[in-house]
Formats: C-alpha cells, sequence, structure tokens
C-alpha cells in the first residue's frame, strides 16, 4: 500500500492543490490535522468552507482520511474544553476523521483528535485501548495524531521539545507500527530534529511544513518497507525492516516505487 502523509498545511490552498493532484498516485492519503491558520485574517468559519470543499473533492478520487489539529478547534463542549466540531461535517463526507477507527489494506488506523483537557484526552485513551483488542487481528496498527511524542527528533523546534508526554505513554504500552503526526514545523529543518524516528518498533513521522505550492511530505510504500521525506531542503529515506540510522540517508533520486 502506498500513503502519502501532509500535515499543516494550513489553508495553504496550492498546497492542497498539489495534495488533490499527487492523491491518484496513492492508496491512502492522510492529512494529521492544522487545516485552519489562526493567524489568517480569513475568517475560521469562511476557511472551513473552503477547506470541506477541498476534501469533498479528494474523497471523490480516492481514499482520504483526516484529523484535527491545534489550529482547527472552533467551539467549546459541555465541559468548556475546546474541540473541532467541524469534523464532523468531515465525517459527513463520508470522511473518516477524529474518532473513527478504520481498516486499510492489512492495517488498522486509529485516528486520534487533538485534545484540550481531561475528557477529550480521556476519550483517545479508551479509543487506543480498545483498538489494541482490535489490533490483534490486523497485520499492522497506525495511528493519525497530531502532536508528536516528546523527547523526539520530532518534536524538536531548535530550542526545546515540544511533544506530546501521553503520547509517549501511549506508544509504550500498545507499541503500534506507525504514528502519523505533524504539529512541529521546524522538527526537520532543525539541527537535532528531524521528520522521522523510533521509538522501539513504533516508527514516528512528521513532515514538518514549508512554504510555496508543494508541502513537505512523506511518502511510503508499505510492499517495499521504504519511507521517503521531501522537501525543498532535500529528500531522505528509511527502510522499515532496518534500523533507523541518523541522519537518514539522503535520496538521489526517487526510489522505484515512487510515481515519476
Amino acid at each position: 500500500m502506498k500513503i502519502l502523509l501532509v500535515s499543516d498545511l494550513h489553508y495553504a490552498l496550492k498546497q492542497y492543490d498539489w495534495a488533490a493532484a499527487a492523491q491518484p498516485d496513492y492508496d491512502l492519503v492522510i492529512i494529521a490535522g492544522d487545516h485552519l491558520d489562526v493567524a489568517n485574517p480569513l475568517d475560521g468559519r469562511v476557511q472551513t468552507v473552503v477547506i470541506l470543499n477541498y476534501l469533498k473533492r479528494m474523497a471523490a478520487q480516492g481514499r482520504l482520511i483526516v484529523s484535527s489539529g491545534n489550529h482547527d478547534l472552533d467551539t467549546r463542549d459541555a465541559s468548556g474544553e475546546k474541540i473541532a466540531a467541524w469534523m464532523e461535517r468531515v465525517r459527513g463526507l463520508g470522511i473518516p476523521t477524529d474518532g473513527d477507527t478504520v481498516e486499510a489494506g492489512d492495517a488498522l488506523v486509529t485516528i486520534c483528535p487533538w485534545w484540550d483537557g481531561p475528557r477529550v484526552r480521556e476519550a483517545v485513551a479508551g479509543q487506543l485501548a480498545r483498538d489494541a483488542v482490535r489490533a490483534k487481528d490486523a497485520r499492522r496498527w497506525y495511528w493519525v495524531y497530531h502532536a508528536p511524542p516528546d523527547s523526539s527528533p520530532t518534536s524538536w523546534t531548535g530550542k526545546r521539545h515540544f511533544g506530546d508526554v501521553e503520547l509517549n505513554q501511549w506508544i509504550d504500552a500498545y507499541r503500534p507500527d506507525i504514528v502519523f503526526a505533524g504539529h512541529i514545523h521546524e522538527a526537520p529543518f532543525r539541527p537535532g530534529g528531524s521528520w522521522v524516528d523510533r521509538i522501539g518498533p513504533t516508527w514516528v513521522f512528521n513532515c514538518g511544513r514549508q512554504i510555496g505550492p508543494t508541502p513537505t511530505y512523506v511518502a511510503l510504500d508499505t510492499e517495499a518497507g521504504e519511507a521517503a521525506w521531501f522537501s525543498l531542503a532535500g529528500a531522505e529515506m528509511v527502510t522499515l525492516d532496518a534500523p533507523l540510522t541518523r541522519p537518514p540517508p539522503a535520496l538521489t533520486a526517487p526510489p522505484a516505487w515512487m510515481p515519476r
């Protein structure tokens, strides 16, 4: 299965155009949160309508999974916690999103919401505990979780780690195969940071963020057992059944399984 990961597009519509154009070359596209941009002067409700139209178009042409990020929070629930309520409209388009668990090829995919307080955090904990039982019958288990783990190169800003400590604990407890993340834009570009980490058997990917019409992205081929990262700063690749080496080897040409 070929998977494309993008994240933190932050209402960069040309980057959504790129993702939509690339989608037919992949079996699954994952957009791991932060669709909106709270710093953009355009009202968030307008941004939401535009992004929903993009997601609707992408869902019509291939398999798509979407999660929320911290920029996507648009209301408070009854307990006062911030939530991305518009993800319900994403679900209404037939797109798996926050709180959903789906099968994709031979993998179980758990899609986690961005949590802002104890209620949603406990909901995520419950979702992972339930899915751990289901994952026993799956060949692979993937998580879509906007924040990367703490104390990881994927959460390094260049000055400090800014990851999710609870995610570290859940990875230690359940040992998923892959966590598809985002959130820390700088991580792949800072000394000591990276787009990839391995915590025990768990691979973690955070493609970062760049300006321009093409987003940073990670492409995976599960049959080839390879994952590659592409950016304006260069490209690198890891082999999923081999130990992680740092820095990952640079790519001078796309791997054979990549669309040309």
